[in-house]
């Protein structure tokens, strides 16, 4: 993949986003329809598109490219959080600690990883999302969740429910069934299936894009440990990934795919955690904004990085 075929296309997902921008400032939609269609994308059209991707015939490397790329991702987050966990020690601010260790490891794998993979590289782009969707999951409903709460063992119960009862796990299941049997599913379903997730790239870009429309950031809400967390959830990380996925032996599409979805800003449910915790949201929205406006500079430098490590 060319560095400006990257480039263009992540500059297509922000004309995208500057729809939903403009439908914002221009009050064409209400909080509660903004909610709506997020529910819709998250409980429909993405789980949709997983199916979709996994409708391949079945062979063993894909298969092992599956589970290789999963354990990669999964020493990548526990990286990341043993980082953040020493990197933060010494904030002092609860609610500034929490926000800033969730943003610094947790991607928008959903609302841009998807859509940009799906822009890319196609069924097959997705196909090896996937893997970073559910150990995205499987992190953000345990470690993510108990960031965000005093006692997180009283809740052992909700996570879980939180991680076997998410669409987009059950999507990933259902897809890894009809992946490892060869089901195929009649073809007015699998027709129906294609229509809904094909909305799933432009829907993603416009909600992120009417979201940042309600972004009100100032000089007063950027400080250090805020400079710090973009720094890593956006260059730092994305490149320690480089040379796990490296190590792991994953290379190609797989590669790229994992790669792009590490590289992706700050994930949007920072901002409803903090919420739930009852704490001031501004640091989480200005994390968000910043991250996802540096990604358009930020993602294609990181794959630059790649290539050259790769050469090395």
């Amino acid at each position: 993949m060319s560095i400006n075929g990257l480039t263009g296309q992540i500059t297509l997902m922000f004309l995208l986003m500057m729809i939903g921008f403009c439908i914002n400032k221009l009050d064409f939609i209400h909080a509660v329809t903004a909610d709506d269609l997020t529910r819709i994308l998250l409980t429909i059209i993405g789980p949709a598109l997983i199916i979709t991707a996994f409708e391949k015939p079945f062979s063993v490397s894909r298969a092992w490219l599956l589970l290789i790329g999963g354990i990669a991702m999964i020493v990548t987050y526990i990286i990341a959080i043993l980082m953040t966990k020493y990197l933060f020690r010494n904030v002092h601010n609860i609610n500034l600690k929490r926000i800033v260790k969730y943003s610094s490891v947790y991607s928008n794998v959903g609302f841009l990883g998807i859509p940009l993979a799906s822009s890319l590289f196609g069924s097959t782009g997705v196909f090896f999302a996937v893997i970073a969707m559910a150990i995205f999951n499987i992190f953000n409903w345990s470690h993510g969740v108990a960031l965000f709460r005093s006692d997180p063992s009283k809740n052992i119960g909700e996570i879980i429910r939180h991680i076997l009862f998410n669409p987009n796990i059950i999507a990933i299941m259902f897809g890894l069934l009809l992946f490892l049997t060869g089901i195929k599913l009649p073809s007015i379903f699998d027709q129906a299936l294609g229509y809904v997730g094909n909305a799933n790239t432009p829907l993603s870009m416009i909600i992120v894009g009417n979201s940042l429309g309600n972004l009100n950031i100032n000089r007063q809400m950027i400080n250090i440990q805020i400079v710090k967390s973009l720094v890593l959830r956006n260059l730092i990380f994305p490149i320690i990934s480089i040379w796990v996925l490296l190590g792991f032996g994953i290379s190609g599409t797989a590669f790229s795919v994992l790669l792009l979805m590490s590289a992706c800003p700050v994930a949007s449910l920072g901002v409803l955690f903090t919420l739930q915790a009852k704490g001031n949201t501004d640091p989480a929205v200005t994390l968000m904004g910043l991250s996802t406006v540096f990604s358009l500079v930020t993602i294609p430098l990181v794959f630059e990085i790649a290539g050259i490590v790769i050469h090395l």
